[in-house]
C-alpha cells in the first residue's frame, strides 16, 4: 500500500501545479502546497516542487547477486530495500519529483581512482576494483567500472528517461560531480535520500548536502548496512537532517 506520506506528496504537487505555485528557482518561503512529513527529531514541512529523491548506489555490485557477495559480503539488507524503494520511486514520479541516481563507478583505466598512495585507490584495489568478472547474465564485467553490468542500477529500480544519473568516484555524491549544480539549476532545497550503504555513501552524501544547506530526509527502510545503520541514522537525527520511512 502506498504510504500516506507519499500520497500527500502526490496531492500537494498536483495542487501546486493547478495553482501555479511550482517554481523553477528557490524561494524563501514554502508554497501553499507544502507537506509536513512525520520524521525525527521533529516533523518537517517540505515543498514538493523543490524536492528531489537521491538514490545512492543501488547498483548491481552492491545489491545484486554476482556483485560483492562473491567476496562474502552480505547484501541481504540491500536486497530487502529494493521493494520499498521501488514504491517510493513510483510515487515520486507520479508526484513529479526530480529523481537523481548516484552510482559509484570508475573509468576503465582507473585514472579517477586517486593518486598512487591515496587511501581511496589503495583500499578499493584491495576490494578488487577493476577486476574482470562474468556477470550472471553471461556478459563480461569489471568491478565498479562504468558502463558495465556491475554499475547498472538493479532490476526493479531502473532509471527512466526523465531521471538524472550521475557517476561518483568517492563516497559523497557531491565530490567532483555535477550534483550540486544540478540541484541548484532545478531549484531544489529538500532531499529525500535512499540507498546504500547507510553509514558510508549515504551518510557522506547527506553530510555534504547539509554543509551546502540542503534539508535532507532519510528513509530508514529504504537504506541498509550490516553494521552501522542505526548509528548513522542517529547521527542524522541529531546533526544532519531528519529520519522518516516510506510508510
Amino acid at each position: 500500500m502506498q504510504s500516506l506520506i507519499l500520497k500527500s506528496l502526490v496531492v500537494a504537487f498536483l495542487v501546486a501545479e493547478l495553482s501555479g505555485d511550482l517554481q523553477a528557482t528557490p524561494s524563501s518561503e514554502l508554497n501553499a502546497a507544502s507537506v509536513t512529513l512525520d520524521a525525527k527529531p521533529e516533523p518537517i514541512a517540505i515543498d514538493p516542487a523543490r524536492t528531489a529523491v537521491i538514490v545512492v548506489d543501488m547498483e548491481n555490485d552492491f545489491a545484486a547477486k554476482g556483485g560483492i557477495d562473491r567476496a562474502g559480503a552480505d547484501i541481504s539488507g540491500a536486497q530487502k530495500v529494493i521493494a520499498p524503494t521501488a514504491k517510493v520511486l513510483a510515487a515520486s514520479r507520479q508526484a513529479g519529483l526530480k529523481i537523481i541516481y548516484l552510482k559509484m563507478g570508475y573509468r576503465a583505466d582507473l585514472s579517477d581512482l586517486g593518486a598512487p598512495d591515496s587511501v581511496n585507490r589503495t583500499r578499493h584495489l584491495k576490494f578488487g576494483v577493476g577486476q574482470k568478472i562474468r556477470a550472471p547474465d553471461g556478459r563480461g564485467g569489471r568491478i565498479l567500472i562504468r558502463d558495465t553490468w556491475n554499475t547498472e542500477i538493479v532490476p526493479g529500480l531502473k532509471p527512466q528517461a526523465c531521471d538524472i544519473v550521475l557517476y561518483k568516484t568517492r563516497f559523497s555524491g557531491f565530490y567532483e560531480t555535477d550534483l550540486d549544480a544540478t540541484l541548484k539549476k532545478e531549484g531544489i532545497k529538500y532531499l529525500i535520500v535512499i540507498g546504500v550503504t547507510t553509514s558510508i555513501c549515504v551518510e557522506s552524501t547527506v553530510r555534504d548536502a547539509m554543509f551546502r544547506d540542503y534539508l535532507c530526509v532519510l528513509l530508514r527502510d529504504c537504506m541498509s548496512e550490516p553494521i552501522g545503520h542505526e548509528a548513522s541514522l542517529l547521527n542524522a537525527e541529531e546533526l544532519f537532517g531528519w529520519v522518516s520511512d516510506s510508510e
